[in-house]
């Protein structure tokens, strides 16, 4: 995985999707498509935590890095996810700048941050601890979700927290909480991206975003955006299935 927090973090684009269905088959089969990284989906999936070192190791088959989403701020699940072998975490809701400094902490070893040194997968379980504590820090990736009207409010103090690589916009919650779901509040929910991707580029930060398809992703290259996460391995099993199937019914 070396490498991986300098690419996400640089100019250039990145493409990657959730996984959300629990095997390691279906990462398997996501990893060989191609994708500069995964996501597993902890926070929005029936995946748990027992399964996560599974995937991500399904994901190393093919050398395709996995980031976790976990479910939430908790520094032990951040810590679990990590200690698995992830690339990095998405943290999810983060709506102030205390939030945003507690995920830097709990993702970074001391003196950068207050994560716990466990025998886990990603040090050899136990075997490399020396190894894993002297690249880690500056190798894995923290990107944070903001999704909150609160988060929107305070993004100018958000982006400015020290530690943070990506500034990762999930639109369905954020359209949700900013009042701008549904018919007529798409031009409120695109100004808030846009406000947040400005935010995100004035300090200096990469901007992410989740979109369901590639459909617009160049008019959000436009705005400075680069991280992408796209729909998810089940979206994309259940949308090429139904295209197959129209397909084939409407065949001469």
């Amino acid at each position: 995985m070396k490498g991986f927090r300098e690419k996400c973090t640089g100019p250039n684009r990145v493409v990657g999707t959730f996984c959300a269905i629990p095997h390691p088959v279906a990462v398997e089969v996501t990893a060989a498509a191609g994708l500069d990284f995964l996501c597993i989906d902890w926070e929005h999936s029936q995946i748990g935590r027992e399964r996560i070192e599974d995937l991500v190791r399904a994901a190393d088959v093919h050398g395709t890095p996995a980031m976790v989403r976990v479910p939430g701020h908790a520094p032990e699940w951040i810590a679990a996810a990590l200690d698995a072998g992830a690339a990095g975490v998405l943290v999810p809701r983060i709506s102030t700048a205390a939030q945003a400094k507690s995920a830097v902490s709990a993702t970074r070893y001391p003196p950068l941050g207050e994560r716990g040194v466990g025998p886990g997968r990603a040090s050899g379980y136990g075997y490399r601890i020396p190894d894993y504590l002297a690249s880690a820090n500056e190798s894995l990736l923290l990107a944070i979700q903001i999704e909150t009207a609160e988060g929107l409010a305070n993004i100018d103090e958000i982006v400015a927290v020290e530690g943070v690589d990506v500034i990762f916009i999930g639109p369905g919650d954020l359209s949700v909480s900013i009042g701008a779901f549904g018919p007529g509040g798409t031009e409120k929910l695109e100004s808030a991206i846009r406000q947040i991707a400005a935010a995100a580029r004035a300090a200096g930060k990469v901007c992410g975003i989740f979109r369901p398809t590639a459909e617009d992703v160049g008019k959000w290259s436009a705005e400075g955006i680069t991280f992408y996460l796209l729909g998810s391995d089940a979206v994309f099993l259940g949308a090429g299935l139904a295209a197959g199937a129209t397909a084939a019914r409407a065949a001469k």
